[in-house]
């Protein structure tokens, strides 16, 4: 029986210690997880809420991150949340960061935005407008006077449309609200037109082009010359034919870069891990939104202000990627 009983007890130590290493283990496992995180993305009926879910389900995939999409205003509020540690990831173009490290927009109230770091590209931002045929509006100077959408409020159209009828000199009754309301505002004729900046094609302008006679249209040389000599961070784009059913001819616009955030504080290996997990897997990406084939390494250079992240720049380095000096860590 003594031999049975030390028997016994023996294994049952040795049960104990194995049961507690698995436990510890399990912790150590758990403890070494990210966080789940929240991605900021933009109004139902823009390119953000799509590409941004593309994004959310790939990094829960790849990187081992749960990330879920919030649906924000739009870039200036993600700004506003990344910087407040309100959400880990947000999506912005490079105009309103520009706004938001300077504290030069009135959206900022002053404030300089000081805690957001860039990830990864995502995609340029062509401006673009549309309208119903039957309006006869075929340009953006017929729109003097007239009733024109141009999305959220906090979003890059409903930040930047104001100001571009004010260097134009003007004047139209600009409304606000999410795309998809936009979109059906134009429909029903309630809005004379919709002018929009995301990535192309624009979810809810391809709906219009499929349930609607509508014209697209953009800017002459000479406005867009007066645009860019007035906000220098918007760069030259082009709408290629064929992006929508009813756009026959390539339109030359102006754009702005879009740029992932997260907060100063986030781990360098988390930021790496987001970044990597992001730029290796542009085919996945691209099938949630054609916009997503621009997210490579290459347009890191796009920035050329916004402090990157420590984590970010290690995966830059390794891809041999020269980012703008004026973007590195100080």
């Amino acid at each position: 029986m003594s031999g049975f009983r030390r028997g016994s007890l023996a294994a049952a130590i040795a049960f104990a210690v194995t049961t507690s290493a698995a436990i510890t283990a399990a912790m150590n496992w758990a403890h070494a997880q990210p966080a789940p995180m929240t991605l900021g993305t933009a109004s139902v009926g823009g390119t953000y809420f799509v590409y941004g879910g593309a994004v959310a389900d790939l990094l829960s995939d790849r990187a081992g991150i749960k990330v879920a999409p919030r649906q924000t205003q739009g870039p200036n509020q993600n700004v506003i949340l990344v910087d407040e540690k309100k959400i880990e990831l947000g999506m912005t173009t490079m105009g309103v960061a520009l706004q938001a490290v300077q504290g030069s927009a009135a959206w900022t109230k002053g404030k300089k935005y000081e805690n957001i770091r860039a990830l990864f590209p995502m995609y340029d931002t062509p401006m673009q407008c549309v309208s119903l045929r039957k309006s006869g509006i075929t340009s953006f100077r017929q729109l003097d006077g007239k009733t024109v959408g141009a999305g959220p409020k906090a979003g890059t159209a409903g930040t930047y449309y104001p100001l571009i009828f004010d260097a134009l000199g003007l004047k139209a009754m600009v409304r606000f609200g999410q795309g998809e309301e936009m979109g059906n505002q134009l429909g029903d004729g309630i809005l004379d037109a919709f002018c929009f900046g995301a990535g192309a094609p624009v979810p809810i302008f391809s709906q219009l082009d499929s349930e609607k006679d509508v014209v697209f249209y953009t800017w002459p040389d000479d406005e867009l010359a007066a645009i860019r000599g007035k906000f220098a961070e918007f760069t030259a784009s082009n709408i290629p034919k064929g992006t929508y059913r009813q756009q026959t001819t390539d339109q030359k616009t102006i754009g702005l870069y879009n740029f992932a955030i997260a907060h100063k504080d986030m781990s360098d290996n988390t930021a790496y891990a987001i970044t990597k997990a992001v730029l290796e897997n542009n085919a996945r990406l691209a099938k949630g939104h054609p916009a997503g084939k621009e997210t490579i390494a290459a347009n890191a250079v796009r920035n050329s202000f916004l402090p990157f992240h420590p984590g970010a720049v290690r995966y830059y380095k390794e891809k041999g990627v020269k980012l703008d000096p004026a973007t590195l860590p100080k």
